[in-house]
């Protein structure tokens, strides 16, 4: 595991066997698979690869990441997970081709995320799980183009409203996070949830089945929350003649 103890002793490769290691997938991409090699450094050699479309440097012992890979000019698809990074270069946000980035279960912090990501504005999908991250950066609110974006299993106390706003986010994975105060979070959640089965289509890209569906359920929900702002609040402690029994009735409730 990337979380803790010394790294081992990695093994070297050679352009040769990098060359051995590259794979056409089924969309006729060019995939440099060096996963599972027991790699400690960044191999410096792949930079002669770098007309290749992805890249996998996954489940590996490595711990920092050049500014040289910014070389790989055509790089749409790069997977840095399961190692011991703790911070990316400022570089990264030259590779503008970017569309998945996945550096889950490293040992990145908050000040190991350039403020350069913010430049990847091709990028969908972005993983900064298991990690050790005590906030977000809100520069991740300019990646208009991003659909999921994991956030679990790292140290967040919030998250920002400019990521829970993305225009195009159909996925936002903050499980396991020491959130302090759940009720803060609640406009967040309910953002989340709906963000599940959320597709917004213009009213003029419906047939009329599905418009006058949508309005009915529109119409259906406006109904239930102007009944919900109506009905007028019951008073918790509307006598203190007796406030220990009532505490006790309210115990029972949650029981």
């Amino acid at each position: 595991m990337a979380k803790g103890g010394k790294v081992p002793k990695g093994k070297k490769i050679t352009l040769k066997v990098a060359k051995n290691c590259i794979k056409v997938t089924f969309d006729g991409r060019k995939r440099l698979d060096l996963s599972k090699m027991g790699l400690t450094n960044f191999p410096k050699c792949i930079l002669r690869l770098n007309d290749v479309d992805e890249l996998d440097l996954s489940r590996n012992l490595i711990r920092k990441i050049p500014d040289s890979i910014s070389k790989f000019q055509n790089l749409r698809w790069l997977d840095l997970h399961s190692n011991y990074i703790d911070k990316l270069p400022e570089s990264i946000g030259q590779m503008t081709t970017l569309l998945y980035l996945n550096v889950s279960n490293n040992r990145l912090t908050t000040n190991g995320l350039p403020v350069e990501l913010n430049q990847l504005k091709n990028i969908r999908t972005v993983n900064f799980g298991l990690n050790h991250l005590d906030s977000v950066p809100t520069t991740l609110g300019a990646l208009k183009e991003l659909h999921e974006v994991g956030l679990h299993d790292n140290l967040l106390n919030s998250i920002p409203h400019s990521i829970v706003k993305l225009p195009k986010l159909k996925k936002l994975n903050t499980k396991r996070n020491p959130f302090p105060k759940p009720e803060e979070l609640d406009t967040f959640v309910d953002s989340i949830k709906r963000l599940d089965n959320l597709y917004l289509v213009d009213e003029k890209d419906l047939c009329g089945p599905c418009l006058r569906k949508c309005q009915l359920a529109r119409d259906k929900l406006n109904k239930i929350k102007n009944m919900a702002t109506a009905t007028p609040r019951k008073a918790i402690f509307s006598s203190l003649i007796a406030p220990n029994s009532m505490a006790k009735e309210s115990q029972e409730e949650w029981r």
